[in-house]
């Protein structure tokens, strides 16, 4: 009997499970897909719709990690990835601590997208403790996706609404590399008509990347964003083409959605241009 579980890559994603709202492993689980890479979940919690709703149901799995990871390790799975989204717990980053410890290898990658605030605000379910724990884990990570604000809680840099100047971003940068990450990319940053992106791979100068922006801002762009960059990491492709490549995809899901008229609440609905995006 065929027992060897590892003859195609994997991304093991740890996020949470919305049923409603394509954010979270809704989003991953078919673009990592798409990209040819196995998405292998690992629930944090169960959501009926994700917490931008007025109400939802929510199942949190912590007490299950453990058993869970135990059952993956018994079959031997080694992975060529490991992603991670929003994680609601102290508790749960000191797990994630664990299961690195138990499957990072050091071909795997770690893609770390810090799930923290939006506008400049940490979200209110996150501690002091659990930034700090954040800081950790960006530590133990080969590619981080922050947006603006995350990367200030990350180092400390104060958030402002106003036009951020080309040397305070590299200010920015230059402290997140410091946590240790080798691939950095922060997303979301408005300048004017335009959103950009600035990415660093390490080696080479840091790139602003710019798109016209369109619509207003949904749930679980970011989701979609870094689950492009897991998986294009895990099949070689070059950083800053990939930076490009999930901006692209992001705006076709965004354009869709206006023509659509999908609710901002209820995600980017990029089942309709998932064929658009194949792997490289």
């Amino acid at each position: 009997m065929q027992t060897d579980h590892n003859r195609q890559k994997k991304i093991a994603a740890i996020n949470d499970m919305t049923g409603f709202g394509r954010c979270s492993l809704a989003a991953s689980i078919p673009i990592i897909s798409r990209l040819g890479v196995q998405c292998c979940a690992f629930p944090t919690a169960i959501l009926s719709n994700h917490t931008g709703f007025p109400s939802f149901f929510l199942d949190d799995y912590t007490r299950h990690f453990e058993a869970y990871a135990a059952e993956w390790k018994k079959l031997e799975l080694q992975f060529s990835g490991i992603f991670t989204g929003f994680l609601g717990s102290a508790k749960q980053f000191e797990m994630v601590g664990c299961f690195l410890d138990e499957f990072a290898t050091e071909d795997t990658i770690i893609c770390v997208d810090p799930v923290m605030g939006d506008y400049g605000r940490t979200y209110s379910s996150y501690t002091e403790e659990m930034c700090c724990a954040m800081r950790d884990l960006v530590r133990r990570s080969h590619i981080i996706t922050p947006n603006l604000t995350e990367a200030c809680i990350l180092t400390d840099i104060p958030y402002h609404d106003g036009k951020w100047t080309g040397k305070e971003l590299e200010r920015l940068l230059s402290e997140l590399r410091k946590l240790g990450p080798e691939k950095i990319v922060i997303t979301g940053i408005h300048q004017g008509q335009f959103v950009a992106n600035l990415c660093s791979d390490g080696t080479d100068e840091p790139v602003i990347l710019r798109q016209h922006q369109i619509g207003e801002q949904r749930s679980g762009v970011g989701d979609v964003f870094s689950s492009v960059i897991a998986a294009d990491a895990v099949n070689g492709v070059d950083f800053g083409k990939s930076v490009r490549r999930a901006s692209a995809f992001v705006k076709k899901c965004i354009r869709r959605s206006i023509e659509l008229q999908i609710p901002a609440t209820d995600g980017l609905c990029f089942e309709e241009v998932l064929g658009k995006l194949k792997p490289e």
